[in-house]
């Protein structure tokens, strides 16, 4: 007739929201923990299990026709519920059940923690829709004792929305059973070989092909114990009561030694690196190439220099490298710094950036004539995630008892790849894999240093270079992840307060 017709058709809202961390020590993972423990499933489907627009569902080049929805105040009361038994401390581990379903849910857990599952589906339901779903939910786990009454508290705030369906295993098998049957049965290496291997595929076209086949082989090894650190010859310093097993322990009147936290454009780790000093007993001065230039800063005046990692000069090629040529070759900086370096009572450190550019001074520094260059990374890619470095024997000043440990450490770096092997009384520490051992196999060794080295020293031990960033991680919370029995301060924070009693007792 002419005239236009009004259509209703379905509408999505996507909501984006932020909010702070009051506390970055109850934050929940995936990672499955060891004991005596139970998973529990949060269907917020109310048992519908639609399948519609899933993963299962494209797979086999369909669509459907029911797809999930949400429940706006069912989704409220579990993000209340959520918040509250993490606040109680019953919350082991967290996975929402994402793309996949729950078959997916459960392997990522399972691929974060390196372990098996022995799981149990609800009885009389869809298979399929049990484990492919992409229904809101969760799975959650708790200690054993705890099961009940979490179980409990769930079904009260959302009735009849979780069961437990099962627990971790030992070992490396996944096992599905339903119904008293049977229905799946694989290693989590398989599974987990599947799951990236399309990133492996990408990787491979993108990085160094050799790299990304090393990573993929590693996620098929069922051997491998993961991250493991190994403390040896010291104490992990503890503050968790305003004490410190320093064997300093400076009284609060102590003088404060200065020290230089040095810069230039682009850096970004000063910060970090200024508090891990002065949380030792030093007093950390905020400098710049420019105030040593224009004399607005006297290096005659600190105890120690510090070059920080970061991105100096928009970490262009070579940039710790122009850091330092904008000293060498200026004359009357080239001298200061000399003097600086040559003084008995003083110590340089040079972290990631910090520590190419401290490389390329090497002239000025006694000691360092082999030193090397660090060049691109063998992977072809920035490397920002955690490894183990393993202190070795060495004069350094930082390393004083440290050595034989194995500490897990951020890196950050495009060109962290030695160039050539130094004397091994100069190395004081190396990359190695989860065994232990020196290696060059990525991503454990992430840059490709020969015989995995990543930190160096001089003869006197005054001046240490190392890649890895030991100032993002003097906190146990600043760690991705750290062992539970760790207190407030890492074990990196011991080469702080060896700094700090080098400068009292040299």
């Amino acid at each position: 007739n002419g005239k236009s017709k009004s259509v209703t058709s379905p509408m999505s809202v996507i909501i984006s929201a932020f909010a702070p961390v009051t506390d970055i020590r109850r934050t929940l993972t995936p990672q499955l923990q060891t004991g005596d423990t139970k998973l529990l499933l949060i269907d917020l489907g109310k048992g519908l299990g639609r399948l519609s627009g899933s993963a299962l569902a494209q797979a086999f080049g369909q669509i459907g026709d029911r797809s999930p929805d949400a429940d706006p105040q069912l989704l409220k009361q579990f993000f209340k519920t959520i918040q509250q038994l993490s606040k109680a401390g019953k919350l082991l581990a967290y996975h929402d059940r994402s793309d996949g379903g729950l078959l997916t849910t459960l392997s990522e857990m399972s691929f974060a923690a390196r372990s098996g599952l022995d799981i149990t589906l609800p009885g009389g339901t869809d298979t399929l829709a049990s484990l492919f779903t992409e229904e809101l939910g969760a799975v959650i786990q708790v200690a054993s004792a705890d099961a009940a009454a979490a179980l409990k508290q769930l079904n009260l705030a959302m009735p009849n929305s979780t069961v437990i369906i099962g627990k971790p295993a030992i070992g490396q098998q996944i096992t599905i059973r339903q119904d008293g049957k049977l229905i799946y049965k694989n290693s989590r290496a398989q599974l987990q070989a599947w799951w990236g291997e399309t990133s492996y595929r990408i990787q491979a076209l993108r990085d160094n092909p050799g790299c990304a086949k090393q990573e993929f082989q590693n996620i098929q090894k069922n051997k491998d114990p993961g991250i493991s650190p190994v403390i040896k010859g010291f104490r992990v310093p503890d503050s968790g009561h305003g004490k410190s097993n320093s064997t300093l322990n400076p009284q609060p009147s102590t003088p404060r030694p200065k020290v230089a936290i040095f810069r230039v454009q682009g850096v970004n780790g000063q910060v970090e690196m200024a508090a891990a000093f002065d949380r030792a007993g030093f007093a950390s001065v905020d400098v710049t190439l420019n105030d040593i230039a224009n004399g607005r800063v006297n290096l005659d005046d600190f105890s120690g220099l510090v070059a920080c990692g970061g991105f100096s000069y928009g970490d262009v090629l070579g940039a710790g490298e122009g850091w330092a040529k904008s000293i060498l070759f200026h004359k009357d900086l080239s001298k200061r710094f000399k003097h600086f370096f040559e003084r008995p009572d003083t110590f340089s450190l040079g972290v990631c950036n910090g520590c190419q550019m401290l490389s390329a001074l090497k002239e000025l520094i006694p000691g360092a004539g082999q030193w090397p260059r660090f060049l691109r990374n063998e992977s072809e890619q920035f490397e920002a995630r955690l490894v183990q470095v393993r202190i070795q024997k060495s004069p350094s000043i930082f390393f004083k008892d440290m050595a034989g440990s194995i500490l897990p450490v951020p890196v950050a770096h495009g060109e962290g790849r030695a160039e050539q092997v130094v004397a091994a009384e100069l190395v004081s520490g190396i990359f190695v894999d989860n065994h232990g051992g020196p290696t060059q196999d990525y991503p454990f060794n992430p840059n490709g240093s020969p015989e995995g080295i990543t930190a160096l020293t001089t003869p006197d031990g005054r001046a240490t270079i190392m890649m890895p960033h030991p100032e993002r991680a003097f906190l146990s919370q600043q760690l991705s992840w750290h062992p539970p029995e760790w207190g407030k301060e890492s074990p990196w924070f011991q080469m702080f307060l060896n700094a700090r009693e080098w400068v009292s007792f040299p």
